[in-house]
């Protein structure tokens, strides 16, 4: 799948049969190939790599990569044979990490969703170390599919390299446009969940809620309504959310995840006209007015959507003290029933002479 291969081999071990054995294998490529004679930066070993053009190669370039020597001509090279890519087409459609714990099965879920073993699954928690990307192309739509280490608390992140995962995925999570929360449906919910969440919900990213291993559960005719009841109970601040019971390894339910996933990116990117918006706001305070707070009466002037991804209204008013979080609450519930925004917050500022945010 490359553009083009650099065939490195040893300058001072000079010409070996396994060399050999390798140039067969990307002979087969079809693509560019440049030999690259490492470790070639004393006397003795100049034109070392005279011999490698017995490998039936036309470039052969001798390096030092430990010293840098040769390496610059070797690379003006080879941006030459790579092509050029058309960075707006190349931008994705859709940024989409998949996040949670360890062990909640979310490399299961991304193998599920690109059809193919794209990340080594293990039954050991932990196994992915790194943010792992997969472009993949979905009714046309490019869709960047993140799988991330899985969070552990600050407490059981010993290692350097459990540490330094932890922050690439919380880094992926700033990224991505929408991401998908993997919980365990065969164990309770725990306080390290919650904090997973807090962070897609902190960074105003999209967001659709997955209980994993569905399969596992045994179930009756309540099952469904109770895992729903306790996950709003405990992630009280994503009301927001879609919650989906989905068993990654059996493939059940996940051909919905993409179609629930590109309708939170639309709803995020939705735009409501200020003046349709400011005729819905004055009925809704008309409706029920703000109550006395911090020492006066708010009064609503007039507002305007000012964002999206995530949605941002600013409210202009007589003045901010006077709304408290019981009515901004108010506020974000009545915009959601007219408007959904299913998927993501909705963020509320309010504007004056002096300016405050609330997010709702």
């Amino acid at each position: 799948q490359s553009d083009a291969l650099i065939f490195v081999t040893d300058g001072q071990s000079g010409l070996t049969p396994n060399d050999a054995e390798v140039a067969e294998q990307v002979r087969g490529a079809n693509v560019p190939v440049l030999v690259a004679v490492n470790k070639t930066e004393s006397l003795k070993d100049r034109h070392a790599g005279a011999e490698f053009f017995k490998l039936g190669f036309e470039s052969v370039y001798e390096i030092s990569a430990l010293h840098g020597e040769g390496v610059g001509d070797l690379l003006d090279v080879l941006v030459e044979l790579l092509p050029r890519y058309d960075l707006v087409q190349s931008r994705p459609d859709l940024r989409l990490a998949v996040v949670g714990v360890p062990n909640v099965g979310k490399s299961s879920l991304v193998n599920a969703l690109v059809g193919e073993e794209a990340n080594i699954v293990d039954e050991r928690p932990g196994t992915t170390r790194d943010s792992i990307d997969v472009a993949i192309k979905w009714h046309d739509r490019r869709i960047i599919l993140v799988d991330t280490a899985g969070i552990k608390r600050k407490s059981r992140s010993k290692d350097g390299i459990t540490i330094l995962s932890a922050l690439k995925s919380l880094e992926t999570i700033e990224r991505c446009d929408v991401a998908v929360l993997m919980l365990d449906a065969s164990r309770k919910l725990s306080k390290q969940d919650v904090k997973v969440a807090s962070y897609v919900h902190k960074g105003g990213k999209g967001v659709l809620t997955c209980f994993n291993k569905w399969d596992l559960v045994e179930k009756g005719d309540k099952t469904y309504r109770e895992f729903e009841k306790d996950f709003r109970e405990r992630f009280g601040f994503m009301s927001y959310t879609r919650i989906m019971f989905i068993s990654a390894l059996d493939r059940q339910r996940v051909s919905k995840v993409f179609p629930a996933v590109w309708k939170i990116k639309e709803e995020r990117e939705k735009r409501v006209p200020t003046s349709e918006f400011n005729k819905f706001i004055e009925d809704v305070c008309k409706r029920y007015p703000p109550p006395f707070y911090g020492g006066g009466t708010g009064k609503v002037y007039y507002g305007t959507q000012v964002d999206v991804a995530p949605p941002t209204f600013s409210l202009f008013v007589n003045k901010a003290a006077y709304f408290g979080r019981n009515y901004l609450r108010y506020l974000n519930n009545r915009i959601r029933d007219a408007y959904s925004f299913e998927g993501t917050l909705i963020r509320i500022n309010l504007a004056e002479k002096k300016r405050g945010s609330v997010e709702q």
